[in-house]
C-alpha cells in the first residue's frame, strides 16, 4: 500500500476522476497512477492473485523493465483476419476517452497487456491441446485493475476502473484501496519437484513423424511451391504435482536475463517463456525490431562458443534464412514509413541455451501507429511462418499437424498512447494444472536436413523443458 501521504493522494486523485467520468454521461474508464513501494512488482501479483483472476507479467531483466497486471476491468477481444485493426481500434477509442490522474515512470494511464494467439481464428477445435488453450481466445487485450510498472524512474501502481453517472464512487475507490491493501510482497518461489514421481515427457508427434514432415517441406520447397516454411513440434510434460508459473517465471528471468521474460495468465492455465525476438517496439513515430533466424547451440568454453558463432554467421543456409525474414519485415514496414533502415550485416544474439542470427531493423513512421497495428502488420514474420505467407500456411497446415494456439503469437502490452512493445512468443510453454505443453519450431528452407533441424528443436525446448522435468 502507498505511505498515508501517498494513500491520501490517491483517494483525492481517484475521487476527482470519478466525478469527472460521472460528469461525461457516459461509463469512461478512469485511470490513476501514483508511486508506489515495490521492490519487485513481478513477483507482487504473483503472490497476490486469487483464484480465477487474470494476470499478466512481463519483464526484460537487462533493461531494467517490469510490468506486473491484476484482473480485469474490461476486456477488447476479437477473431479473424481483422482482428489486430478492430481490437487496436477499441483499446485506442477506450484508452483517448480515459479520465487520467497521476504521474508515472515510463507510462501513465491504461496500460493494456495480453496477445494473440498465431492463427486469425485461434487455437483450432479437436487437437490434443484444445482443452488447455480453451481460456485464450484469438485476440486478447485486457484493461487490468490494477498494474504495477518499474524502471529506473521508479516503481508506480496504477488503479483502473469504469465510471459514469450511475457509478457508486464511493465504493468503486473503496473496492480499489481494499484490494491494494491486500498486495502481498513476498520472493519469488523456488521449483519445488515432487519428491517421489518423476514428470513422464511426451511427444506429441513423434521424432520420426517430424522428421517425415520436415522432409516433406523440404521437397515442396524444392519443387518451387515455396521458399521457406517455419515447423514446430509440441512435449508435453505430465508431472505428479500442479505446475507453478511463479517458480518456472523466477528461473527464467534469472537465466534469460536478455529475453522478454512473459506470463499470461487466464485463470485456468498460464502461457509463459522467455523469447528472445522482438516482434515490434514502438514510441511515438519511431519502430524498432530484429529479424531473428538461424541458430545454433551454446557450449561452456568460450573458444567452442565462439567457434560455434562463427560458423553460424558463415552458414550459407542460416544467412539465407535470416535474409527472407529481414527483407520481408523491411518491405513491410517500408509501406507506412517515412524511412527504414536494417543493419547491413548480422550480429550474434546469444542467451543462456543458444544462440541466433539477428539484424536490427528501424523504422520512422509516417503518420501515428499503434503498437498492436505493428504487430499486426508483422506478424507473422519469416522467422515464424513461412515466405511467401500465404502458400507457406497452407504448406504448414498440412505438413505440421499441431495447434499453436498463442505458441508463436504476439504478446506483449500497450499503452493510453499507442506505445508499446510485443514479442514472439517462443520459448514457450502452456501450464494448466499438472500438465505442460512446450513448442519449439525451426525454419525449414530447400537444404534442410531433418535430423539436423530436429535437433535444433530440442536445443530450443532446452529453455523450459528442465525447469518442468
Amino acid at each position: 500500500m502507498p505511505a498515508p501521504a501517498g494513500r491520501a493522494n490517491l483517494e483525492v486523485l481517484l475521487d476527482e476522476a470519478l466525478r469527472e467520468a460521472a460528469g461525461r454521461g457516459r461509463q469512461t474508464v478512469v485511470s490513476v497512477t501514483v508511486p508506489f513501494e515495490c521492490e519487485d512488482p513481478i513477483a507482487t501479483v504473483f503472490a497476490s492473485r486469487l483464484a480465477g483472476e487474470p494476470f499478466f507479467c512481463w519483464e526484460q531483466p537487462d533493461r531494467d523493465l517490469r510490468i506486473a497486471a491484476l484482473g480485469r476491468v474490461t476486456e477488447v477481444a476479437s477473431g479473424g483476419p481483422d482482428r489486430f485493426v478492430t481490437v487496436a481500434a477499441d483499446c485506442a477509442h477506450l484508452s483517448g476517452d480515459a479520465v487520467i490522474r497521476g504521474e508515472g515512470g515510463f507510462t501513465t494511464g491504461p496500460v493494456w497487456t495480453g496477445g494473440f494467439a498465431f492463427h486469425d481464428d485461434g487455437p483450432s477445435v479437436g487437437n490434443s491441446a484444445e482443452q488447455a488453450w480453451s481460456s485464450f481466445g484469438p485476440a486478447s487485450m485486457i484493461l487490468p485493475g490494477i498494474s504495477l510498472q518499474s524502471s529506473s524512474e521508479g516503481a508506480f501502481l496504477t488503479v483502473n476502473m469504469v465510471g459514469g453517472p450511475s457509478a457508486d464512487r464511493e465504493a468503486l475507490a473503496q473496492g480499489a484501496l481494499t484490494r491494494i491493501a491486500g498486495l502481498v510482497h513476498r520472493e519469488m518461489p523456488m521449483i519445488d519437484p515432487h519428491p517421489a514421481v518423476a514428470p513422464r515427457i511426451e511427444s506429441a508427434r513423434s521424432p520420426e513423424d517430424y522428421e517425415r514432415s520436415v522432409a516433406e517441406a523440404v521437397s515442396r520447397i524444392r519443387a518451387g511451391e515455396i521458399e521457406k516454411v517455419v515447423l514446430a513440434r509440441e512435449v508435453v510434460v505430465r508431472a505428479a504435482s500442479a505446475h507453478d508459473p511463479a517458480a518456472i517465471f523466477g528461473a527464467l528471468r534469472v537465466g534469460f536475463p536478455s529475453c522478454f521474460n512473459f506470463c499470461v495468465g487466464t485463470g485456468e492455465a498460464a502461457f509463459i517463456g522467455a523469447s528472445p525476438e522482438l516482434l515490434v517496439r514502438c514510441s511515438g513515430r519511431g519502430v524498432s525490431t530484429v529479424g531473428l533466424a538461424g541458430s545454433t547451440r551454446r557450449s561452456s568454453d568460450p573458444a567452442v562458443d565462439d567457434h560455434l558463432a562463427q560458423q553460424l554467421l558463415s552458414s550459407s543456409k542460416d544467412r539465407g534464412e535470416q535474409e527472407v525474414v529481414v527483407r520481408r519485415i523491411v518491405k513491410s514496414l517500408s509501406k507506412i514509413s517515412v524511412w527504414v533502415e536494417a543493419a547491413d550485416e548480422p550480429e550474434i544474439i546469444k542467451v543462456a541455451n543458444i544462440q541466433h542470427l539477428g539484424t536490427p531493423v528501424y523504422a520512422q513512421l509516417a503518420q501515428p501507429r499503434t503498437a498492436i497495428e505493428l504487430a499486426g502488420l508483422l506478424h507473422p514474420t519469416p522467422a515464424v511462418g513461412g515466405e511467401p505467407w500465404k502458400k507457406a500456411r497452407q504448406v504448414m497446415a498440412e505438413v505440421e499437424n499441431m495447434d499453436r494456439g498463442w505458441y508463436a503469437g504476439p504478446v506483449g502490452w500497450m499503452d493510453g498512447s499507442g506505445d508499446g512493445e510485443f514479442c514472439v512468443a517462443l520459448r514457450s510453454a502452456l501450464v494448466r494444472d499438472r500438465e505442460a505443453h512446450l513448442f519449439a519450431g525451426v525454419g525449414v528452407v530447400a537444404d534442410s536436413d531433418p535430423a539436423a533441424e530436429l535437433a535444433e528443436t530440442e536445443i530450443k525446448l532446452g529453455a523450459l523443458l528442465p525447469l518442468l522435468s
